[in-house]
């Protein structure tokens, strides 16, 4: 059983998040730069089991794919692409970055470092990661 890992796309930088071998604990990993993270990917799969890549999918309050698409698009067809073997899932991403910045508040964490958007992006990632294995779409791979 390989490790599930997930990718908050951003135009800039992307926040990387895996799971545990047994896929019990979703960690925010890393950021890569946007214009990386096939090159990054590679270099990771070839050390790491990955099963699945799992890619927060922006959407609008009312349900709809956001604006945002136009690029995440492009950049997760060419991962596709350079990665054939290892399966691309989309999920829900509302609310991710919110959630990372009460959690950060929440932790305690001081202003200047909230202000860190690799740290946010990180941890969204973990949250996506996190609500993706809680979600019935995975658990219902087991049944």
């Amino acid at each position: 059983m390989g490790r599930l890992l997930a990718i908050d796309y951003g135009r800039r930088r992307c926040g990387i998040a895996v799971t545990d071998i047994m896929r019990i604990v979703a960690t925010g990993l890393t950021t890569v730069p946007t214009s990386s993270l096939i090159d990054w990917m590679k270099r990771y799969i070839s050390t790491e089991p990955v099963d699945t890549i799992v890619v927060g999918l922006p959407r609008t309050l009312a349900g709809e794919p956001s604006e945002s698409m136009r690029y995440i698009t492009p950049g997760i067809r060419a991962l596709q692409k350079a990665i054939p073997d290892i399966p691309v899932v989309f999920f829900d991403e509302r609310f991710t970055s919110a959630i990372a910045h009460r959690a950060m508040i929440d932790s305690g964490m001081r202003k200047m470092q909230r202000r860190d958007k690799a740290t946010v992006d990180t941890m969204a990632a973990a949250i996506i990661l996190n609500d993706y294995l809680q979600s019935k779409t995975y658990n219902s791979s087991f049944e």
